[in-house]
């Protein structure tokens, strides 16, 4: 072969580089704009119901993603991921009635505190399969609520954190401001979804795809398995940690129901109403189950059937969330007008 030859076939045999830089700054565009209508809605609405809707919103929008970081991509699905919820929630509050620290501080401390959890739980439910990781992930979020409820001394016990959560304004912050709060957790939402959109279309969120799909031709082709598990596992807590910081901000203490099993049903929940295979899917199951919850709560107090009729509706008729069913209507309306 000539040196010609050989050229053209490293040529041919040479990957195609695809530039990424256009859709993260689409998705920075995306952001900015989301974030700068999140902020105009108090001057618009003025309605304080709305600011507590959408400050709930962010703080389960963030737990529910980082689900669906495992659920989704990574096909592994947890019954304990609520229990990184509730240590972020008691984290925060803990370390600020406490140590009397700044919000800065208390917030990075408490995502160091979910990080060394997270890995040591985390090495050792990502070596099991399936049904083993998800109950096993659960007994580890039965294990944290107990621990929640007995030390009475520490965590109130089944009482809760009470006597509120200091919050000391930093940087001219003043979160026990209700519109400082509420875009101080809008900024939150839109970041954590920022970077979790980053994660989900990086190398990194496509070997977790191909983890999903068939984990032993993943081992067979050099991808350290065990290793990207645990790494998305850890980035999820860390994630549904802020989200549990927010919801303690919002009641301004912490309770036993956050690191509850329901916590885990809930976020299960809402990727099945929105959908586990589009990135937004978990925030629209998030609005959803909020108002479903709102409303019905205020017209009947068996909002458990009514619940239970919609959960039905979506794994028996739709058999996928509203936004899988959405994108897969357009596609499939695409393909009917070219063909």
């Amino acid at each position: 072969m000539s040196e010609l030859q050989a050229g053209e076939g490293a040529q041919v045999l040479k990957a195609p580089r695809i530039d990424a830089r256009p859709q993260r700054f689409r998705d920075l565009l995306i952001v900015f704009a989301a974030f700068v209508v999140l902020t105009l809605l108090p001057t618009i609405f003025g309605s304080k119901q709305l600011l507590d809707f959408v400050i709930r919103c962010a703080a389960y929008g963030l737990f529910a993603t980082s689900l669906n970081l495992l659920v989704g991509y990574t096909g592994m699905i947890s019954f304990g991921h609520g229990m990184f919820f509730g240590l972020g929630a008691y984290g925060f509050g803990l370390m600020m009635q406490k140590t009397g620290v700044s919000i800065p501080v208390a917030f990075v401390a408490t995502l160091a505190i979910t990080f060394i959890v997270a890995a040591v739980i985390g090495a050792i439910c990502v070596r099991l399969k399936e049904i083993y990781f998800a109950f096993v992930t659960l007994a580890f979020q039965m294990l944290i609520h107990s621990t929640i409820l007995s030390w009475q001394s520490l965590t109130g016990g089944d009482q809760g954190l009470r006597g509120g959560i200091p919050r000391p304004p930093f940087l001219g912050i003043d979160l026990s401001h209700p519109l400082h709060l509420y875009i101080a957790s809008c900024a939150l939402l839109v970041i954590g979804l920022l970077l979790m959109r980053q994660i989900a279309q990086s190398p990194f969120g496509y070997t977790l795809r191909m983890i999903r799909d068939n984990p032993t031709r993943a081992s067979f082709i050099g991808i350290n398995v065990w290793r990207a598990k645990l790494t998305i596992f850890v980035l999820a807590a860390l994630f549904a940690s802020v989200g549990g910081m927010i919801m303690a901000l919002f009641v301004s203490g912490a309770y036993p129901e956050f690191a509850y099993w329901t916590i885990s049903g809930e976020g299960i929940f809402i990727n099945m109403l929105g959908g586990v295979t589009t990135f937004l899917g978990p925030m629209v199951g998030t609005v959803l189950l909020l108002i479903l919850n709102d409303t019905v709560t205020r017209l009947t107090e068996y909002h458990g059937i009514v619940l239970g009729i919609v959960i039905l509706f979506f794994a028996i008729g739709l058999r996928k969330g509203l936004m899988d069913f959405v994108v897969e209507w357009f596609a499939q309306r695409r393909e009917g007008a070219n063909g």
